[in-house]
């Protein structure tokens, strides 16, 4: 079906070229995701990595599948794990989902704020689950295990 989309494009029909065009701007972004997959849901996939800019610590999300939002009212993300558990907020309080037609997934890129000490908590084999909530929305990630090590 792909090739069918790509000759349709290459001759100039409108509705393949913005096909081609969303699909590949999908899978651009897809390929340029840094980090590996960190955990997963029935109908999506959430890539995490923490960063620390001028020694505030951030949980860099981005969730790829099913989940689609936008609000002005950000969102949160619980943090469960060996005898612990900490909610974090999102460091912008307007979010809004990029959509792929061709693909029907969304790809929501969220950082949220987090403290040195719960920082040092995120490792996979201390974590149990992650439930991003935003507006009425809620999606629970068991984390992904993977044969490669960190």
């Amino acid at each position: 079906m792909k090739f069918i989309t790509k000759l349709k494009a290459a001759f100039g029909n409108p509705r393949a070229m913005e096909k081609l065009h969303v699909d590949d701007h999908t899978e651009a972004i897809i390929n340029d995701i840094e980090h590996q997959p960190f955990g997963i849901s029935d109908d999506n996939v959430l890539y995490a990595g923490l960063a620390e800019l001028g020694g505030y610590y951030f949980f860099q999300t981005i969730v790829v599948g099913a989940f689609h939002t936008k609000t002005n009212k950000g969102a949160q993300l619980k943090v469960i794990g060996n005898g612990f558990e900490f909610d974090l907020e999102s460091d912008m309080v307007e979010l809004e989902s990029d959509h792929s037609n061709v693909s029907n997934r969304s790809i929501s890129k969220i950082d949220f704020q987090i403290e040195e000490v719960d920082a040092a908590k995120i490792k996979k084999s201390q974590l149990h689950k992650l439930i991003l909530t935003c507006k009425k929305q809620e999606v629970t990630f068991s984390i992904y295990e993977s044969d490669e090590e960190e």
